[in-house]
């Protein structure tokens, strides 16, 4: 018999969880603003939240029906096609900005591009240094 491996609990209430992420996504779109050439954000500051939780649910609603229609292309490019998809849904939350009159602008596909990949890397550093991702290291001895 074999021990198994005690997975870590998280021991935050769900709203400290949902506070983080929303944080950690504000954080990761002002990295965006930030580093990649075609967005822009001028307002204040507390309107990048706004855009974070305009982009989470879209992210929460929308992406899943993406995803699923077009299963094909993502297979097919073993994945690679998220990111098309990550910067659509940038694209959107640009779009849906400019309609609550915030001054959210993507300009074109790579820019929106480059920056669904920045807010990728940066949400998963800061979610992994945050302790909201449980990481697991299985060692494996031979019997």
């Amino acid at each position: 018999m074999q021990n198994q491996p005690v997975l870590p609990t998280d021991n935050r209430p769900p709203w400290q969880r949902l506070l983080l992420r929303w944080l950690i996504s504000s954080l990761a779109i002002f990295a965006a603003t930030w580093l990649v050439p075609g967005i822009e954000f001028s307002g204040p500051g507390w309107q990048i939240g706004v855009v974070a939780l305009v982009f989470g649910l879209l992210n929460a609603l929308l992406r899943p029906l993406i995803y699923l229609l077009t299963c094909p292309l993502v297979l097919l490019t073993l994945g690679l096609f998220g990111l098309v998809i990550n910067a659509v849904m940038l694209g959107l939350t640009s779009a849906l900005a400019d309609q609550l009159n915030i001054q959210f602008h993507v300009y074109g596909f790579w820019p929106a591009f480059f920056g669904g990949l920045v807010i990728s890397i940066v949400t998963t550093l800061l979610s992994f240094l945050a302790g909201d991702t449980n990481v697991q290291v299985v060692r494996v001895r031979p019997d």
